[in-house]
């Protein structure tokens, strides 16, 4: 197996020795050199690929670091970007979860409603309709500690008629895509602090 070094020096020995390829000088010897009698064109050309490829091997490859995931796309039209990953369990169907939020709309920039200064986490019932449909479609997939940013077409949020202002709630205009910042913060029926303290009955 060749070092870099010598790949280099041989790469440095082809491309030197190139011209003995060029048309006036075909026919002229064919016992000059062991390499000029055994190479063709298309042989010094795979020897070159060859060895940039083995030179790329050896030589270290410093990729980018990219905040976030790739954007998850669902076939009812949500996505979601993973923004922060948890290491818990994740939630089942009709199990208590504790979370934070931050809605906006998208067209207008308008928060909704935003609990992550708040004293007390939102509880929701995981899959009881507490929330918008494209919502629930996602909680499920989260993870204890995971924050998800998760955008909602209009047909699953408050679809063409949006929702009229209501004290300490904004109008939702019609056709509203709305975003969603969630963090899962708890899930009581899974923390064994909160399991010993109640006790199994």
């Amino acid at each position: 197996m060749l070092s870099a070094g010598s790949l280099l020096t041989f790469t440095s020995f082809l491309i030197g020795s190139a011209n003995c390829f060029s048309p006036s000088n075909h026919g002229a010897s064919h016992t000059s050199t062991a390499l000029q009698a055994e190479l063709s064109r298309d042989g010094f050309l795979k020897q070159i690929v060859g060895t940039s490829a083995a030179l790329t091997l050896v030589s270290p490859v410093v990729l980018p670091a990219f905040a976030g995931e790739e954007r998850v796309d669902l076939p009812s039209g949500v996505s979601y970007i993973v923004t922060k990953a948890g290491d818990g369990p994740s939630p089942t169907i009709g199990e208590l979860a504790a979370i934070r939020f931050k809605a906006s709309v998208v067209q207008t920039g308008i928060v909704l409603d935003d609990c992550y200064d708040t004293p007390e986490a939102y509880y929701t019932r995981v899959g009881a309709g507490g929330l918008i449909k494209g919502v629930e479609e996602v909680i499920p997939k989260m993870h204890l500690g995971d924050r998800f940013l998760i955008t909602v077409p209009t047909k699953l949020a408050f679809g063409p008629k949006g929702r009229p202002a209501s004290p300490g709630k904004p109008r939702i205009p019609g056709d509203a895509i709305i975003t969603f910042d969630i963090t899962m913060e708890s899930l009581p029926g899974k923390e064994k602090e909160l399991i010993e303290l109640i006790g199994d009955e």
